[in-house]
């Protein structure tokens, strides 16, 4: 990593509490095929923090967000959980979860079941995950539609289902890879607006995935911006507009201001990228 990508990612972004919730440390990726994905990435992510990762493709964005939900081991560094709960090996046991691309959900059961299955799997009492999945429900607008089976839904009925199935546990850090790329614009932006209004009205951190400029604007306090091959952070921008953030916002000089610094920092990195071959 070049001195001016040591200065952007060891950059402590306003706000951020001195004991993050995670903390990511000379972490690296190198995969069995030889492709070194990520290389000396240092990242602390705060409490009720909305933080987007952007990047081209192949910057190692995914990747990263696995190995901090544990779906992936590091070949290097270390991911700590400083305020988690340990078990008696020392290991670190965050609440988290994860929501994917794709909704993936189980076509056989209603959305409701899909949404209960977390606390299926965690052995919580049938009458109170069937409770707990209708309030998650609720919260994303859809509770009318329990007992609808996912082909039943638009593709973002399906991907409010995933984020209620994300939300029924009461995560502390909810990670989200690109969870709206498949989404028309209207329903992207409906989608944005209701996950501001979970985020903030919970104590949940978020790192979102995103190719979006506009979308990791609207969106986040902190936008950390990777180049590729090998994946670094080259910036850590703040997005100082308050919240709630409302349709006027789009159309801002301060949002407009937010998407040409993240624009400038993306064509570096992927400038970087590009140098590389």
């Amino acid at each position: 990593m070049i001195a001016a990508d040591n200065a952007a990612a060891q950059a402590r972004p306003a706000g951020l509490s001195a004991r993050p919730v995670v903390a990511v440390r000379g972490v690296a990726k190198l995969f069995s095929n030889g492709t070194l994905a990520l290389q000396n990435v240092d990242l602390d992510i705060g409490r009720h923090q909305f933080m987007s990762l952007l990047g081209p493709s192949g910057c190692g964005k995914s990747t990263l967000l696995r190995m901090i939900a544990g779906l992936g081991s590091a070949s290097a560094g270390t991911i700590d959980w400083p305020e988690a709960d340990h078990d008696a090996q020392g290991a670190a046991l965050p609440r988290l979860s994860f929501v994917f691309q794709e909704p993936t959900l189980m076509p056989w059961a209603t959305a409701i079941k899909n949404v209960m299955l977390p606390l299926k799997l965690a052995g919580v009492p049938k009458e109170e995950r069937r409770a707990r999945a209708a309030e998650a429900l609720a919260m994303v607008g859809l509770g009318a539609f329990e007992n609808a089976y996912p082909r039943e839904l638009s593709g973002g009925m399906k991907m409010r289902v995933s984020i209620a199935r994300g939300m029924v546990t009461k995560p502390d850090v909810l990670l989200m890879d690109e969870p709206f790329a498949a989404l028309d614009e209207i329903t992207r932006f409906k989608l944005n607006n209701d996950l501001l209004e979970l985020w903030h009205a919970s104590n949940f951190t978020v790192v979102f995935v995103t190719h979006s400029v506009f979308e990791s604007v609207y969106l986040s306090q902190r936008i950390v911006v990777m180049a590729a091959r090998p994946g670094r952070i080259i910036a850590d921008l703040d997005t100082t507009a308050p919240y709630p953030r409302a349709s006027d916002y789009r159309t801002s000089p301060l949002y407009n201001d937010h998407c040409r610094r993240a624009s400038q920092a993306l064509e570096v990195a992927m400038g970087h990228a590009l140098g590389a071959h």
